[in-house]
Protein backbone atom coordinates (compact mmCIF):
# COMPACT_ATOMS: atom_id res chain seq x y z
CA UNK A 1 0.00 0.00 0.00
CA UNK A 2 2.61 2.54 0.87
CA UNK A 3 4.29 1.63 -2.38
CA UNK A 4 1.01 2.35 -4.18
CA UNK A 5 0.30 5.14 -2.76
CA UNK A 6 3.91 6.55 -3.86
CA UNK A 7 3.30 5.55 -7.17
CA UNK A 8 0.24 7.39 -7.30
CA UNK A 9 1.59 10.50 -5.83
CA UNK A 10 4.39 10.06 -8.46
CA UNK A 11 2.19 10.39 -11.36
CA UNK A 12 0.13 13.09 -9.99
CA UNK A 13 2.98 15.68 -9.25
CA UNK A 14 4.95 14.32 -12.38
CA UNK A 15 1.28 14.99 -14.79
CA UNK A 16 0.86 18.72 -12.65
CA UNK A 17 4.62 19.40 -13.03
CA UNK A 18 4.68 19.24 -16.57
CA UNK A 19 1.37 21.56 -16.71
CA UNK A 20 3.41 23.87 -14.46
CA UNK A 21 5.69 24.19 -16.61
CA UNK A 22 3.10 24.72 -19.64
CA UNK A 23 2.03 27.62 -17.38
CA UNK A 24 5.35 28.93 -16.90
CA UNK A 25 5.95 29.00 -20.85
CA UNK A 26 2.38 30.88 -21.26
CA UNK A 27 3.28 33.20 -18.33
CA UNK A 28 6.04 33.96 -19.97
CA UNK A 29 4.39 35.12 -23.57
CA UNK A 30 1.89 37.07 -21.96
CA UNK A 31 4.64 39.20 -20.33
CA UNK A 32 6.41 39.79 -23.43
CA UNK A 33 3.62 40.99 -24.74
CA UNK A 34 2.71 43.06 -22.50
CA UNK A 35 6.00 44.82 -22.57
CA UNK A 36 6.40 44.67 -26.23
CA UNK A 37 2.63 47.18 -25.70
CA UNK A 38 3.84 49.03 -23.02
CA UNK A 39 6.95 50.21 -25.62
CA UNK A 40 4.28 52.31 -27.38
CA UNK A 41 3.71 55.76 -27.32
CA UNK A 42 0.70 56.79 -24.99
CA UNK A 43 -1.91 58.95 -26.73
CA UNK A 44 -1.96 62.45 -25.54
CA UNK A 45 -5.34 62.74 -23.06
CA UNK A 46 -5.15 64.22 -19.87
CA UNK A 47 -8.68 65.21 -18.70
CA UNK A 48 -9.82 66.87 -15.18
CA UNK A 49 -9.76 63.76 -12.74
CA UNK A 50 -10.90 63.22 -9.25
CA UNK A 51 -8.92 61.05 -6.89
CA UNK A 52 -10.50 59.37 -4.12
CA UNK A 53 -8.75 57.75 -0.68
CA UNK A 54 -10.53 56.23 2.06
CA UNK A 55 -8.65 55.94 4.94
CA UNK A 56 -8.48 53.98 8.21
CA UNK A 57 -5.66 53.91 10.24
CA UNK A 58 -1.92 55.07 9.69
CA UNK A 59 0.27 52.68 7.49
CA UNK A 60 3.73 52.30 7.30
CA UNK A 61 5.16 54.91 4.27
CA UNK A 62 1.66 56.74 4.04
CA UNK A 63 2.44 59.77 3.87
CA UNK A 64 5.23 59.75 0.87
CA UNK A 65 2.74 57.73 -0.71
CA UNK A 66 0.57 60.79 -0.58
CA UNK A 67 3.21 63.01 -1.61
CA UNK A 68 3.87 60.71 -4.74
CA UNK A 69 0.38 61.63 -5.58
CA UNK A 70 1.13 65.58 -5.01
CA UNK A 71 4.08 65.23 -7.40
CA UNK A 72 2.56 64.37 -10.47
CA UNK A 73 3.48 65.51 -14.34
CA UNK A 74 0.11 66.17 -15.59
CA UNK A 75 -1.24 68.32 -17.99
CA UNK A 76 -4.50 68.97 -16.59
CA UNK A 77 -6.09 69.70 -13.53
CA UNK A 78 -6.73 66.58 -10.88
CA UNK A 79 -8.05 66.90 -6.73
CA UNK A 80 -7.06 64.65 -4.03
CA UNK A 81 -10.00 63.76 -2.02
CA UNK A 82 -9.71 62.03 1.45
CA UNK A 83 -12.26 60.50 3.24
CA UNK A 84 -12.68 59.35 7.07
CA UNK A 85 -14.57 58.11 9.55
CA UNK A 86 -13.69 61.36 12.02
CA UNK A 87 -11.89 64.30 12.01
CA UNK A 88 -10.19 63.68 15.19
CA UNK A 89 -8.55 60.68 13.92
CA UNK A 90 -4.95 59.99 13.05
CA UNK A 91 -5.55 59.59 9.43
CA UNK A 92 -7.29 63.76 9.22
CA UNK A 93 -4.24 64.93 11.18
CA UNK A 94 -2.18 63.21 8.03
CA UNK A 95 -4.20 64.62 5.37
CA UNK A 96 -3.69 68.16 7.17
CA UNK A 97 -0.03 67.97 7.35
CA UNK A 98 -0.28 66.69 3.38
CA UNK A 99 -2.56 70.09 3.05
CA UNK A 100 -0.16 72.35 4.55
CA UNK A 101 2.96 71.02 2.87
CA UNK A 102 1.46 71.16 -0.83
CA UNK A 103 -1.13 74.54 -0.28
CA UNK A 104 -1.51 74.64 -4.25
CA UNK A 105 -2.85 71.49 -4.71
CA UNK A 106 -6.75 70.64 -4.68
CA UNK A 107 -6.17 68.42 -1.18
CA UNK A 108 -10.01 68.10 0.25
CA UNK A 109 -10.89 66.42 3.57
CA UNK A 110 -14.46 64.83 4.48
CA UNK A 111 -15.87 63.21 7.12
CA UNK A 112 -17.74 60.23 6.16
CA UNK A 113 -19.31 58.87 9.01
CA UNK A 114 -21.73 56.92 7.71
CA UNK A 115 -21.98 52.82 7.71
CA UNK A 116 -24.01 51.84 4.04
CA UNK A 117 -22.73 48.07 3.80
CA UNK A 118 -20.50 45.57 5.04
CA UNK A 119 -17.70 47.15 3.57
CA UNK A 120 -16.47 50.45 4.61
CA UNK A 121 -14.28 51.38 2.05
CA UNK A 122 -16.94 51.57 -0.43
CA UNK A 123 -19.19 53.11 1.74
CA UNK A 124 -16.21 55.93 1.87
CA UNK A 125 -16.18 56.02 -1.38
CA UNK A 126 -20.04 56.76 -2.13
CA UNK A 127 -19.99 59.58 0.05
CA UNK A 128 -16.80 60.98 -1.42
CA UNK A 129 -17.78 60.95 -4.76
CA UNK A 130 -20.89 62.96 -4.14
CA UNK A 131 -17.91 65.80 -3.76
CA UNK A 132 -15.85 64.88 -6.92
CA UNK A 133 -15.84 67.53 -9.64
CA UNK A 134 -14.44 65.55 -12.34
CA UNK A 135 -16.11 63.52 -15.09
CA UNK A 136 -13.31 60.59 -13.84
CA UNK A 137 -12.69 59.40 -10.88
CA UNK A 138 -9.43 57.39 -9.68
CA UNK A 139 -9.76 55.24 -6.75
CA UNK A 140 -6.77 53.06 -4.97
CA UNK A 141 -5.52 52.50 -1.59
CA UNK A 142 -4.01 55.05 0.74
CA UNK A 143 -0.52 52.69 0.81
CA UNK A 144 0.33 53.45 -2.54
CA UNK A 145 3.09 54.70 -4.35
CA UNK A 146 3.41 56.30 -8.03
CA UNK A 147 5.88 58.12 -10.30
CA UNK A 148 5.32 61.17 -11.32
CA UNK A 149 4.12 60.83 -15.17
CA UNK A 150 1.59 58.03 -13.32
CA UNK A 151 -2.03 59.97 -14.06
CA UNK A 152 -0.09 60.73 -17.46
CA UNK A 153 -0.07 57.03 -17.95
CA UNK A 154 -3.38 55.74 -16.60
CA UNK A 155 -5.72 58.65 -17.97
CA UNK A 156 -3.62 58.45 -21.30
CA UNK A 157 -6.13 55.10 -21.66
CA UNK A 158 -9.50 56.76 -21.95
CA UNK A 159 -8.42 58.24 -25.41
CA UNK A 160 -10.49 55.35 -26.08
CA UNK A 161 -14.30 55.58 -25.65
CA UNK A 162 -14.85 52.31 -25.38
CA UNK A 163 -12.79 52.26 -22.22
CA UNK A 164 -14.65 52.49 -19.20
CA UNK A 165 -11.94 51.76 -16.25
CA UNK A 166 -8.26 51.60 -16.37
CA UNK A 167 -6.07 49.36 -13.80
CA UNK A 168 -2.84 49.09 -13.78
CA UNK A 169 -0.49 45.81 -11.84
CA UNK A 170 1.58 46.60 -8.65
CA UNK A 171 4.79 45.52 -7.06
CA UNK A 172 4.81 45.17 -3.16
CA UNK A 173 8.06 46.64 -1.02
CA UNK A 174 8.60 44.23 1.98
CA UNK A 175 9.15 45.60 5.89
CA UNK A 176 11.17 43.64 7.86
CA UNK A 177 9.99 39.87 8.42
CA UNK A 178 10.12 36.46 6.24
CA UNK A 179 6.27 36.75 6.24
CA UNK A 180 6.49 40.04 4.51
CA UNK A 181 8.71 39.15 2.02
CA UNK A 182 6.42 35.91 1.14
CA UNK A 183 3.54 37.82 0.69
CA UNK A 184 5.91 40.38 -1.89
CA UNK A 185 7.47 37.85 -3.43
CA UNK A 186 3.86 35.83 -4.06
CA UNK A 187 2.65 39.47 -5.62
CA UNK A 188 5.69 39.57 -8.20
CA UNK A 189 6.15 36.17 -9.26
CA UNK A 190 2.51 34.20 -8.67
CA UNK A 191 -0.31 36.74 -8.94
CA UNK A 192 1.07 39.28 -11.42
CA UNK A 193 2.31 36.94 -13.89
CA UNK A 194 -1.37 35.05 -13.45
CA UNK A 195 -3.23 38.77 -14.17
CA UNK A 196 -1.11 38.70 -17.71
CA UNK A 197 -1.86 35.57 -18.57
CA UNK A 198 -5.30 36.15 -17.91
CA UNK A 199 -5.99 39.16 -19.91
CA UNK A 200 -4.10 36.90 -23.16
CA UNK A 201 -6.28 33.98 -22.89
CA UNK A 202 -9.57 36.38 -22.41
CA UNK A 203 -8.61 39.18 -24.85
CA UNK A 204 -8.53 42.01 -22.56
CA UNK A 205 -8.87 42.35 -18.91
CA UNK A 206 -12.69 41.43 -17.26
CA UNK A 207 -12.14 42.88 -13.81
CA UNK A 208 -10.42 45.68 -11.58
CA UNK A 209 -7.14 45.36 -9.61
CA UNK A 210 -7.24 47.39 -6.53
CA UNK A 211 -4.33 49.08 -7.11
CA UNK A 212 -5.95 51.68 -9.46
CA UNK A 213 -9.41 51.82 -10.44
CA UNK A 214 -9.73 54.70 -13.05
CA UNK A 215 -13.24 55.02 -14.28
CA UNK A 216 -15.36 56.86 -16.33
CA UNK A 217 -18.54 58.27 -14.38
CA UNK A 218 -20.85 57.36 -17.09
CA UNK A 219 -19.19 53.50 -17.08
CA UNK A 220 -19.46 53.18 -13.00
CA UNK A 221 -23.30 54.42 -13.47
CA UNK A 222 -24.21 51.91 -16.14
CA UNK A 223 -22.49 48.97 -14.17
CA UNK A 224 -24.51 50.19 -11.15
CA UNK A 225 -22.62 52.45 -9.21
CA UNK A 226 -20.32 52.55 -6.27
CA UNK A 227 -23.86 51.52 -4.34
CA UNK A 228 -23.67 48.17 -5.90
CA UNK A 229 -20.60 47.10 -4.55
CA UNK A 230 -21.48 47.91 -0.42
CA UNK A 231 -21.55 44.64 0.67
CA UNK A 232 -19.14 42.98 -1.97
CA UNK A 233 -15.49 41.94 -1.13
CA UNK A 234 -13.47 41.77 -4.03
CA UNK A 235 -14.81 45.35 -4.65
CA UNK A 236 -11.97 45.88 -7.21
CA UNK A 237 -12.33 42.74 -9.28
CA UNK A 238 -16.60 42.92 -8.79
CA UNK A 239 -16.26 46.95 -10.57
CA UNK A 240 -14.04 45.81 -13.10
CA UNK A 241 -16.26 42.63 -13.71
CA UNK A 242 -19.44 44.53 -14.26
CA UNK A 243 -17.93 47.49 -16.12
CA UNK A 244 -17.18 44.90 -18.48
CA UNK A 245 -20.33 43.76 -18.59
CA UNK A 246 -21.90 47.14 -19.29
CA UNK A 247 -19.96 46.81 -22.45
CA UNK A 248 -16.59 49.02 -21.96
CA UNK A 249 -13.33 48.12 -22.08
CA UNK A 250 -10.62 47.37 -18.88
CA UNK A 251 -7.60 48.35 -19.86
CA UNK A 252 -4.37 47.64 -18.02
CA UNK A 253 -1.90 50.91 -17.95
CA UNK A 254 1.83 50.83 -18.67
CA UNK A 255 1.58 52.32 -15.42
CA UNK A 256 3.04 49.76 -12.18
CA UNK A 257 2.38 51.42 -8.94
CA UNK A 258 3.78 49.85 -5.06
CA UNK A 259 2.03 49.06 -2.39
CA UNK A 260 3.87 48.50 1.14
CA UNK A 261 3.62 45.33 2.57
CA UNK A 262 3.09 45.80 6.31
CA UNK A 263 5.59 43.79 8.42
CA UNK A 264 3.30 40.79 8.96
CA UNK A 265 3.60 37.85 11.52
CA UNK A 266 2.82 34.54 10.53
CA UNK A 267 -0.67 34.35 11.46
CA UNK A 268 -1.60 38.42 9.82
CA UNK A 269 -0.23 36.88 6.58
CA UNK A 270 -2.09 33.72 6.71
CA UNK A 271 -5.12 35.48 7.45
CA UNK A 272 -4.68 37.97 4.64
CA UNK A 273 -3.45 34.96 2.00
CA UNK A 274 -6.80 33.19 3.01
CA UNK A 275 -8.60 36.28 2.42
CA UNK A 276 -7.52 36.85 -1.11
CA UNK A 277 -7.59 33.04 -1.81
CA UNK A 278 -11.59 32.54 -0.73
CA UNK A 279 -12.62 36.17 -2.42
CA UNK A 280 -10.55 34.06 -5.56
CA UNK A 281 -12.48 30.98 -5.09
CA UNK A 282 -16.06 32.87 -4.65
CA UNK A 283 -15.76 35.70 -7.72
CA UNK A 284 -13.86 32.62 -10.04
CA UNK A 285 -14.45 29.02 -8.83
CA UNK A 286 -13.20 27.48 -12.18
CA UNK A 287 -10.07 30.18 -12.07
CA UNK A 288 -9.25 28.98 -8.31
CA UNK A 289 -9.10 25.26 -9.08
CA UNK A 290 -6.60 26.07 -12.28
CA UNK A 291 -4.04 27.84 -9.89
CA UNK A 292 -3.20 24.00 -8.94
CA UNK A 293 -1.23 24.32 -12.59
CA UNK A 294 0.63 27.21 -11.23
CA UNK A 295 2.83 25.40 -8.36
CA UNK A 296 4.69 23.22 -10.96
CA UNK A 297 8.17 24.36 -9.20
CA UNK A 298 6.79 22.67 -5.66
CA UNK A 299 4.96 19.58 -7.44
CA UNK A 300 8.33 18.95 -9.46
CA UNK A 301 9.95 19.32 -5.59
CA UNK A 302 7.33 16.94 -4.27
CA UNK A 303 7.98 14.72 -7.12
CA UNK A 304 11.35 14.04 -6.32
CA UNK A 305 10.71 12.98 -3.45
CA UNK A 306 7.97 10.63 -4.31
CA UNK A 307 10.01 9.18 -6.75
CA UNK A 308 13.22 8.16 -4.66
CA UNK A 309 15.34 10.86 -6.92
CA UNK A 310 14.51 9.72 -10.04
CA UNK A 311 16.31 10.47 -13.68
CA UNK A 312 13.49 11.80 -14.55
CA UNK A 313 11.81 13.78 -11.90
CA UNK A 314 15.27 15.41 -11.32
CA UNK A 315 15.51 16.52 -14.78
CA UNK A 316 11.46 17.89 -14.16
CA UNK A 317 12.53 19.88 -11.66
CA UNK A 318 15.87 21.42 -13.20
CA UNK A 319 13.43 22.32 -16.28
CA UNK A 320 10.81 23.84 -13.76
CA UNK A 321 13.04 25.90 -11.99
CA UNK A 322 14.94 27.60 -15.52
CA UNK A 323 11.08 28.30 -16.09
CA UNK A 324 10.51 29.50 -12.18
CA UNK A 325 13.26 31.57 -12.39
CA UNK A 326 12.92 33.01 -15.53
CA UNK A 327 9.38 33.78 -15.30
CA UNK A 328 9.89 35.31 -11.75
CA UNK A 329 12.87 37.88 -13.06
CA UNK A 330 11.01 38.46 -16.35
CA UNK A 331 8.02 39.49 -14.43
CA UNK A 332 9.52 40.97 -10.85
CA UNK A 333 12.04 42.43 -12.35
CA UNK A 334 11.49 43.51 -15.79
CA UNK A 335 8.01 44.51 -16.10
CA UNK A 336 7.20 45.55 -12.42
CA UNK A 337 11.01 46.57 -11.57
CA UNK A 338 10.55 45.17 -8.20
CA UNK A 339 14.66 45.26 -7.07
CA UNK A 340 13.78 43.05 -4.26
CA UNK A 341 13.17 40.28 -6.43
CA UNK A 342 15.99 39.38 -7.18
CA UNK A 343 17.59 38.94 -3.63
CA UNK A 344 14.82 37.06 -2.60
CA UNK A 345 14.46 34.37 -5.34
CA UNK A 346 16.43 31.68 -2.57
CA UNK A 347 12.59 32.02 -0.95
CA UNK A 348 10.84 30.28 -3.94
CA UNK A 349 10.79 26.86 -2.94
CA UNK A 350 10.23 27.54 0.35
CA UNK A 351 7.70 29.93 -0.62
CA UNK A 352 5.88 27.85 -3.41
CA UNK A 353 4.95 24.98 -0.69
CA UNK A 354 4.03 27.28 1.82
CA UNK A 355 1.40 28.36 -0.85
CA UNK A 356 0.08 25.08 -2.12
CA UNK A 357 -0.77 24.47 1.81
CA UNK A 358 -2.85 27.85 1.44
CA UNK A 359 -4.17 26.81 -1.69
CA UNK A 360 -5.71 23.81 -0.22
CA UNK A 361 -7.01 25.70 3.24
CA UNK A 362 -8.87 28.26 0.71
CA UNK A 363 -11.65 25.28 0.13
CA UNK A 364 -11.99 24.78 3.55
CA UNK A 365 -14.29 27.60 4.46
CA UNK A 366 -15.45 30.79 3.34
CA UNK A 367 -14.80 32.54 6.77
CA UNK A 368 -12.11 35.71 6.29
CA UNK A 369 -10.60 38.13 9.19
CA UNK A 370 -10.38 41.71 7.08
CA UNK A 371 -9.32 44.99 9.20
CA UNK A 372 -9.62 42.60 12.79
CA UNK A 373 -13.22 41.66 12.15
CA UNK A 374 -14.71 38.31 10.64
CA UNK A 375 -16.90 37.44 7.95
CA UNK A 376 -18.40 35.15 5.78
CA UNK A 377 -18.11 35.43 1.97
CA UNK A 378 -21.25 34.06 -0.23
CA UNK A 379 -21.85 34.91 -3.61
CA UNK A 380 -19.28 37.82 -3.27
CA UNK A 381 -21.11 39.17 -0.67
CA UNK A 382 -20.13 39.83 2.90
CA UNK A 383 -21.65 39.14 6.21
CA UNK A 384 -20.65 39.46 9.68
CA UNK A 385 -19.33 36.55 11.50
CA UNK A 386 -21.14 34.77 14.21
Amino acid sequence: MPHALAFAVEIATTVLAVAGMGYFLAALVAARLFLAERRRPHPAFAPGVSVLKSLKGVDPGMMDAFRSHCKQNYASEYELLFGVASLEGPEAMAVARLQREFPELAIKLFECPERLGTNGKVSTLIQLAKHARYDYLLINDSDITVGPHYLEQVMAGFAAPEVGMVTTLYRGRAHGTLASQFEALGIATDFQPSVLLSRLLEGGLRYGLGSTLAVRREALAKAGGLEALVDQLADDYEMGARISKAGYRVLLSAAVVETAIPAYHWRGYVDHQLRWLRTVRDARPGGYAGLVVTYGFAWALINVIASGLSPLSLWLLALSLFLRLGLAMTVGAEVLSDHQVLPSLWLLPLRDLFAIGLWVAGFAGNTIVWRGERFVVKGGRLEKAG
